[in-house]
């Protein structure tokens, strides 16, 4: 068999035992004669990843420091080692217990070291041996061995067979993988035994370790033939199996098939990248989704859809719409709630500390923590705070998250007329999104946050919805905890979620809607209150934003008063703040200029920085003739005195109203008149005068509008004043509906009215008797110096209001007498 030395031999399948495409020698060597050259006991060295057979070369880098030392002293010596596969890769410092018992005998051809340190050395195979004993362990594995033969009793008729059907299978294999170089088949050709073209074929078949091992240690050459058949016939099978599908592929591949071998393709360059892929991104998904507190039904579908992704292309145009539907899911707080501040004291010093007034909204908020202190489970209320612009309801609800320790939500309706703003779209639309409430929730990332539906007077509807009656479910505590929102498509809980509407009107909100809230009126703030708000908030809040400090600027209690007075003219305090912030910004530009400024804000520097008084004030104007009444007006920005002016002319009994009076007014007066007709002989009233003379009502400020009952009396008082000619009680104004029958009825927006009347300057007011429980709610500190009646009818109202003594010139009636 010398004509068989030196064949070259290529490999021809990938395999794990080492990396590259390397050419390894087989040379057949007469193997008997080499076992008086071998050494009685043989250093080992352990390798991973591969199998050393007979006959076939290897390169093996070499990086431990026992390996190294073994190689170098048998490199100097007579190049003779022992090589075993290590039943573990992990293991770096492996013993004899780590090793297999059955090795190869190996020759060092050469040794390189590399600029890294570490060694390259290039081994033949020669002879299998076993390991018998153990000698020692340092500085290197060193054991007694035997040497193992193959078996000679096999018929040569089953070794022909044997030789055939492995090189079939490896042309096969040659054949199915284009990979292989030609001159591979070229070199398996010319190998004739067939111990050795078993070796080469085991130490190049695609199988692992430990397969690869048991082929090493089989010393009948039949069953080694048998066992190797099997593996390369496994190869084979799946070679056959992949070049069946990408035939397939490739006959009938179309466009999104092309897509997905790219992206298949992009995955591996992701992973390079250290770029999450899809698959990543859905196992992340699924791991947060274990640790969230949801409901088992919401779990279910969460999981449920996390499937579906799994088996959808992430190149279709619905994969990014699942995506982000799963990603909300697991981002929403399901079942997370932050704990409640209990600490009633420390809620109310907030709650002061932020607003000043506003004590009802104050003690409800105060109760609600109270009983949540006894009574862990209390579903949210759901309150409306209702009131003039600018009173700071809005901002209340920021206070009211900080003194429970709550996160902080807001939703603006004002405006709103798509009902899918609440309950959210479909999740088949084009842009499909939740609605606003979800959104809020998932944003705030707690599920009892402290909610504003801001401005809920003014959600509008057309033909998208309603959304007003889409709150009916949001604002039911028997509703909400089951709340669906059409995106979300399960069920959420909002019954821990504290609910705070705002509105300036309650006309506008649908009764139903109403009826689920708790009303809470906040009325306008009074001039003390809004000195104190000016100083405690306003005045600091615009030093700090213009960048000047306390000593900068001093304002005066003259210089606030006349702000509230002269320059604003409202319930609230936004424009006071707007004139704060000018004269401040006046006080900077005149530090920043380095310029003398007087730095106490007076009501003279005021004036003189802000120009002329933009309102005259509410004062009452004295005067000395009959028929002029001084009303009380209820108005969005607070209370207002209106005056009632009545005249009579000469004419036939006509009645005109003037000064923009809505239908209610003018039926007030119309009721005053009737009232006086009937009772004019108890009123010393010549009933002749309503035929013969004309009544004129005028209200001044025609240009704006006015309406409602609660000009009754004083439209009534006006009359009999210019009907008596008696003068009316100096500084009286009042208020109240009147009937037919002479009775007094009560109003509304008694504190304001109160609070107008003493800034003008009055010091009686006639108010209904029904009337009197609302002084309860008013400071009495400010109404200490008024003088208030309470009348139950008409008849106490004139003889209050009309003084007997009449005017300096009066009115003389003139009666045409009847002719004959």
């Amino acid at each position: 068999m010398a004509d068989q030395k030196n064949i070259k031999s290529f490999r021809f399948t990938k395999s794990d035992e080492d990396s590259g495409d390397l050419i390894q020698l087989v040379i057949e060597d007469d193997h008997h004669n080499d076992d008086e050259a071998l050494p009685d006991k043989l250093g080992i060295l352990p390798v991973r990843n591969t199998v050393l057979f007979p006959g076939v070369v290897l390169p093996i880098t070499v990086g431990r420091e026992k390996s190294i030392k073994l190689i170098k002293k048998a490199y100097n010596g007579d190049r003779i080692i022992g090589v075993v596969a290590q039943k573990n890769t992990e293991t770096e410092e492996p013993g004899f217990k780590d090793i297999y018992q059955v090795g190869t005998v190996a020759r060092i051809l050469k040794m390189l070291v590399l600029p890294d340190g570490n060694t390259t050395v290039i081994i033949q195979g020669k002879r299998r041996f076993a390991l018998e004993k153990p000698i020692k362990e340092t500085p290197y594995l060193v054991a007694s061995y035997k040497l193992l033969h193959d078996d000679e009793d096999v018929p040569k008729k089953d070794i022909a067979v044997i030789i055939q059907s492995l090189k079939e299978a490896a042309n096969k294999v040659l054949k199915l993988n284009p990979e292989i170089p030609r001159e591979a088949q070229v070199a398996l050709e010319n190998i004739e035994n067939h111990t050795f073209l078993t070796h080469f074929l085991s130490s190049n078949v695609s199988a692992d370790v430990a397969d690869k091992q048991k082929l090493l240690e089989i010393d009948n050459p039949k069953k080694r033939a048998e066992k190797l058949l099997k593996y390369m016939l496994k190869d084979i099978q799946m070679l056959e199996l992949k070049h069946e599908i990408a035939n397939k592929v490739h006959s009938d591949i179309d466009q999104q098939q092309r897509d997905y071998y790219l992206r298949q393709q992009m995955k591996v360059l992701q992973e390079e990248l250290g770029q999450d892929r899809p698959d990543q991104e859905l196992e992340a998904l699924r791991k947060k989704g274990e640790e969230k507190k949801w409901p088992e039904d919401v779990k279910k579908h969460f999981l449920k859809e996390l499937d579906k992704i799994g088996r959808m292309n992430p190149a279709a145009a619905e994969y990014p719409v699942a995506m982000n539907y799963v990603e909300l899911l697991v981002n929403l707080p399901w079942g997370e709630v932050t704990e409640d501040n209990f600490d009633l004291k420390n809620a109310k010093k907030v709650l002061d500390k932020d607003h000043h007034g506003l004590e009802k909204v104050k003690d409800r908020i105060l109760e609600y923590l109270a009983v949540r202190k006894l009574k862990n489970d209390l579903k949210g209320p759901i309150l409306c705070l209702y009131g003039p612009p600018g009173v700071g309801k809005t901002s209340l609800g920021k206070s009211i998250a900080k003194a429970l320790g709550r996160k902080y939500a807001r939703m603006s309706l004002g405006g709103l007329h798509d009902e899918a703003e609440i309950r959210g779209h479909r999740k088949t639309y084009i842009g499909a999104m939740p609605g606003k409430i979800i959104q809020n929730i998932n944003r705030s990332q707690s599920s009892n946050p402290v909610f504003i539906l801001d401005e809920i007077d003014k959600v509008s509807s057309d033909f998208r919805g309603d959304p007003s009656s889409a709150l009916l479910e949001v604002l039911d505590p028997e509703q909400n905890s089951t709340f669906k929102d059409n995106y979300l498509e399960v069920d959420y809980d909002l019954s821990k979620v504290l609910f705070i509407a705002t509105a300036n009107s309650l006309d506008s909100i649908q009764p139903p809607l109403r009826d689920r809230m708790e009303i809470i009126d906040i009325t306008g703030y009074t001039q003390e209150e809004k000195l104190e708000i000016a100083k405690r908030h306003l005045i600091p809040k615009q030093l700090k934003e213009h960048g000047l400090k306390s000593k900068d600027v001093s304002f005066q209690k003259s210089g606030i008063n006349k702000l509230i007075n002269d320059y604003t003219r409202e319930s609230g305090v936004r424009n006071l703040e707007r004139k704060i912030a000018s004269v401040v910004r006046n006080a900077a530009k005149s530090i920043a200029m380095e310029e003398e400024y007087d730095a106490k804000i007076t009501d003279k520097l005021v004036r003189k920085v802000l120009g002329p008084e933009v309102f005259d004030k509410e004062v009452y104007e004295d005067n000395k003739m009959p028929g002029v009444a001084t009303g009380l007006a209820w108005t969005p920005v607070g209370g207002e005195i209106l005056f009632i002016e009545s005249n009579l002319s000469r004419g036939k009994g006509k009645l005109t109203l003037s000064g923009q009076l809505g239908d209610v007014m003018k039926e007030s007066a119309m009721t005053a008149l009737s009232y006086l007709r009937s009772n004019a002989e108890g009123l010393g009233i010549d009933y002749r005068v309503f035929e013969h003379y004309d009544l004129h009502v005028h209200v001044p400020a025609g240009a704006i509008p006015k309406d409602g009952p609660s000009a009754g009396i004083a439209m009534l008082t006006s009359l009999a004043s210019v009907y008596t000619q008696r003068l009316i009680k100096s500084k009286l104004a009042m208020t109240g509906e009147i009937t037919l029958r002479g009775k007094v009825l009560p109003v509304g927006g008694i504190k304001e009215k109160i609070l107008a009347a003493r800034r003008a300057g009055i010091k009686e007011i006639i108010l209904c008797r029904k009337n009197e429980k609302d002084l309860e709610t008013i400071n009495k500190s400010y109404i200490k110096d008024l003088n208030i009646h309470f009348v139950e009818n008409v008849q106490e109202v004139i003889d209050l209001a009309l003084l007997s003594t009449k005017a300096k010139e009066p009115m003389e009636f003139i009666i045409p007498e009847k002719s004959a």
